[in-house]
């Protein structure tokens, strides 16, 4: 494998032509412009199609149509794109049409501002669309992780039909690190679901509406048993340092990577912290929550919003530790003072012989 540096939104685009895809249909939007720019330069090598849309809404049908062809293909936007979107997606998780949407996540509501936020996560993790759906979410923390859990997306997208949404904060996708990709290219297959106009697929038949009740209710119940058999088999998370961990701090993106040197800090200054990082926000990994509840004796959830995980992480551990939380919004991110403020906090009140404030060492 080579190494590059670029962007996390960069590594998307590189990382989903890898992994087969060959349509892109968007419309630029900071902070994730940089995705639709690299898919226009690199799209045509590759065979592809690129397209900017008119309009947001105007891309996600245009996604429908490729997918409905059985073609591998992605949009990109943030919040207010995504707002836009949010029709189409469901038309897209009713009608069993695998797609990888890429959100990377600016300040709201309304047209908030440019800056990074997390506070897209009940819109893309509870569905912000009509109906009785749910799009499989990934949250990448590092830029290798927004190009290795793009070829994951695309990968789960096809295992269940069903829309995929790559989540990352601003900070994710403007960053810039090296990067590993593998040397071998995904090929592109047609499924024999698709409406390919071949000889093939001439009976097939894409659609997201059942008029008659009973058949609706049957298809819902289908994909009611589609959604449990991923959260059986395709919850993940990190776990770091937490085999011992008596405080447990969970964040995911750019907040992960603070909340690992704030725990690296206390540790260090005697405290047993340790850090759980969702890394599928739907399925939610609810298991690797309540393991901890053996030997945690609370958990501190931190976000770039005004609480949405945490209503996640206090739902998977049902009262059984208590769960704390702190954030930052408007663009704001939280910083390593103040979580470790927190953090000492927390440990004068659920922890027995927990350092006095002034010996927890702090390296500015």
């Amino acid at each position: 494998m080579s190494r590059h540096l670029m962007k996390g939104n960069e590594a998307i685009v590189k990382s989903a032509i890898l992994a087969g895809c060959r349509g892109f249909y968007g419309y630029p939007i900071t902070p994730a412009s940089e995705i639709t720019e690299a898919a226009a330069a690199l799209m045509p090598q590759v065979g592809g199609v690129f397209l900017q849309a008119e309009s947001e809404v105007a891309a996600i049908n245009m996604l429908y149509g490729a997918a409905s062809a059985g073609v591998r293909a992605m949009t990109a936007s943030s919040g207010p794109g995504i707002s836009l979107m949010q029709e189409g997606i469901s038309y897209m998780a009713g009608a069993e049409l695998p797609c990888v949407i890429a959100d990377i996540t600016r300040g709201g509501p309304g047209l908030g501002n440019i800056a990074s936020e997390q506070s897209d996560y009940h819109q893309v993790v509870k569905g912000g669309g009509h109906g009785n759906y749910r799009t499989l979410v990934l949250a990448p923390h590092s830029v290798q992780e927004m190009a290795d859990l793009t070829v994951l997306a695309f990968e789960l997208a096809d295992r269940y039909r069903n829309p995929v949404v790559l989540l990352a904060d601003g900070f994710m996708g403007q960053m810039m690190e090296p990067v590993e990709f593998p040397e071998v290219a995904t090929e592109p297959r047609l499924p024999r679901w698709a409406v390919a106009g071949t000889d093939a697929s001439r009976g097939n038949v894409i659609t997201s509406m059942h008029l008659d009740t009973d058949k609706l209710e049957a298809h819902v119940r289908q994909l009611e048993a589609k959604y449990f058999i991923t959260e059986q088999r395709e919850a993940r998370a990190e776990d770091w340092r937490t085999e011992d961990a008596e405080i447990v701090l969970v964040g995911y993106g750019i907040v992960a990577r603070i909340l690992k040197a704030v725990a690296a800090e206390a540790r260090a200054a005697g405290l047993p912290v340790g850090v759980l990082r969702p890394i599928t926000l739907y399925p939610f990994p609810t298991l690797h929550f309540q393991r901890l509840t053996a030997r945690a004796r609370a958990f501190l959830v931190v976000e770039m919003s005004n609480g949405q995980l945490v209503g996640d992480v206090r739902l998977a551990l049902n009262g059984a530790r208590p769960v704390e939380f702190f954030s930052r919004v408007g663009g704001n991110a939280p910083t390593h003072l103040e979580v470790l403020a927190e953090v000492q906090d927390l440990a004068r009140r659920h922890l027995a012989g927990a350092p006095a404030e002034e010996e927890l060492i702090v390296h500015v």
